[in-house]
């Protein structure tokens, strides 16, 4: 993919082949807003160029003037061979973790350095930061903008890009208001370089939602963070969100110059009521407007309120139709949170299961250059989190499902090591050993007969997933220790079973036992009268 080349709305939710992501949805429900009083952060991490190693990052002590390298990521838009920077592994840094050390490869080059912490905290990681020991989750996506599209990484201009920020935040931080802050500053000091980009970042008592661009001298950056009221959901699909920039809000935390750098770059835009506006500014629209973003944002907002009837269908990108943020009809549950990133659009007019844009087997996905409307479910998504966070859990933990959660399950973790089956996972190399692969496995066989499949891989997946979230229920006596450890064997015991599971459909479904078109797609029987 050439960098001239219109970013598809950029980064998480559907990467191209060898380029940044283009569309990942992530939201955060507010522990007002969920059944059981968690905190929850969302993400899909769609791309083609993924490195699926989940990573768990240790506590580490350092000494007095040490510094913190700051690395390049291919994710951003991609492979960066200068910097030795590729889609898989992202990362070649043995001091950063034991699972990014590469004996066989060359080190990933800095873009710089800062002031490293005394002492930094421990970390799940991936192609952006999950979530660290004291709970600070984090959710990301990239979003388009008609100003600024790319910049690239150079000399002269800025050092970090979203995940690295996203990274720092998460070694240093206990809050969410607090790594809004210091991530704001980091961007002041030391410029972003890369797309435009939204952080959610949350802990267990707020969420907040950070939205950052470049500016075209790679000098600095303009961003600005509003938190998501209690009791509320919000969601975003590579489109930025905030719109009203409001002076001594204490629900908005910005750089007081923002208002005085937008008018300096020309980029300043006021909404029809004279109020400076955030998206207006950044002309954040739609690389295909109106099916690629605001339609997840429409379908997710839905999903939990749907008493609040909003349009799905709108006229321009920088519509006021959907609010920033919504409170459910009712309190959410962590099965309905998982059920939102399996959705495409069932039962509405635009379900991608059925008519004309249906593909064989009544699947959701499309192949091909094209660019088809996108659902929240789509087949470049390479993993899933849901980080959860409580006073009643024994440690931060998170959910993970590998490809879409539409064909695959959600299995719990804490913030601890991980299992080998999550680490080093190389996609080019097939090794059932891996959870990717063991997955990958079941989601390919699916899609080739999705509507004969897809309900029994979902039942099982749910099966599963109630199992675990009995677990979870059962252990919340236990130590930060005893529940990571007694995760992790839960979750070997569902990857073996989910391997099993690839070999039980084949057997069940040998050539075509069991299996038959959609009705929608059957064909015709042959006409023997013409014979």
């Amino acid at each position: 993919m050439k960098k001239g080349f219109v970013l598809a709305i950029a980064a998480c939710a559907l990467f191209m082949s060898a380029s940044a992501s283009e569309a990942c949805t992530t939201a955060i429900i507010t522990k007002g807003a969920a059944a059981d009083g968690s905190t929850y952060v969302t993400h899909s991490n769609d791309t083609y160029a993924s490195d699926p190693c989940i990573v768990y990052v240790p506590a580490k002590d350092h000494a007095p003037g040490s510094k913190r390298k700051v690395y390049p990521a291919a994710i951003a838009w991609d492979d960066l061979p200068e910097y030795n920077c590729y889609g898989n592994p992202r990362l070649v840094a043995p001091e950063r973790a034991e699972s990014y050390d590469y004996p066989d490869k060359e080190l990933t080059k800095p873009l710089g350095e800062i002031p490293e912490s005394a002492h930094t905290y421990a970390y799940i990681d991936s192609d952006y930061g999950v979530m660290n020991e004291h709970g600070l989750m984090l959710g990301e996506c990239t979003n388009n903008s008609k100003h600024l599209e790319y910049l690239e990484p150079k000399e002269g201009h800025g050092i970090f890009y979203a995940s690295e920020l996203g990274r720092v935040a998460l070694e240093r931080c206990r809050t969410a208001r607090e790594a809004v802050k210091l991530m704001g500053s980091l961007i002041d000091e030391y410029g972003l370089w890369g797309t435009g980009e939204t952080l959610l970042v949350a802990d267990k008592e707020e969420g907040w939602v950070l939205e950052m661009q470049p500016t075209p001298s790679g000098k600095g950056g303009f961003w600005i963070a509003q938190r998501v009221p209690d009791g509320e959901f919000f969601v975003a699909a590579n489109q930025f969100r905030i719109r009203e920039i409001k002076k001594d809000s204490p629900d908005q935390i910005y750089n007081p110059r923002l208002p005085e750098m937008l008018r300096k770059a020309g980029w300043a835009a006021y909404d029809k009521k004279g109020n400076l506006d955030w998206v207006l500014s950044m002309r954040a629209v739609e690389d295909y407007h109106p099916y690629y973003s605001l339609r997840r944002v429409w379908r997710a907002l839905s999903l939990a309120a749907p008493s609040a009837k909003l349009p799905p269908k709108v006229k321009e990108w920088d519509t006021d139709k959907y609010p920033f943020s919504i409170k459910p009809d009712h309190l959410l549950t962590l099965d309905e949170i998982m059920d939102i990133h399996r959705d495409a659009y069932e039962g509405t007019e635009f379900d991608r299961k059925k008519g004309y844009g249906a593909g064989l087997f009544a699947s959701p996905y499309r192949y091909g250059d094209s660019k088809w409307e996108r659902s929240i479910t789509g087949r470049h998504i390479a993993y899933t989190w849901i980080t959860q966070m409580n006073d009643k859990i024994p440690a931060p933990m998170f959910w993970i499902s590998m490809n879409a959660p539409a064909e695959s399950v959600y299995i719990p973790f804490a913030v601890a090591p991980m299992p080998e089956a999550y680490n080093k996972a190389d996609r080019t190399k097939f090794d059932l050993e891996k959870a990717w692969w063991i997955s990958q496995q079941v989601t390919m066989l699916t899609r080739g007969y999705y509507s004969a499949l897809q309900p029994e891989v979902l039942e099982t997946a749910k099966k599963y997933e109630k199992q675990s979230m009995e677990l979870v229920d059962k252990s919340k006596g236990q130590s930060a220790e005893e529940f990571a450890e007694t995760l992790r064997e839960n979750a070997e015991k569902t990857l073996a079973d989910w391997r099993n599971l690839y070999g039980n459909l084949l057997t069940a479904h040998d050539g075509d036992h069991h299996i038959d078109y959609d009705e929608a797609h059957r064909p015709k029987a042959d006409n023997v009268e013409k014979y």
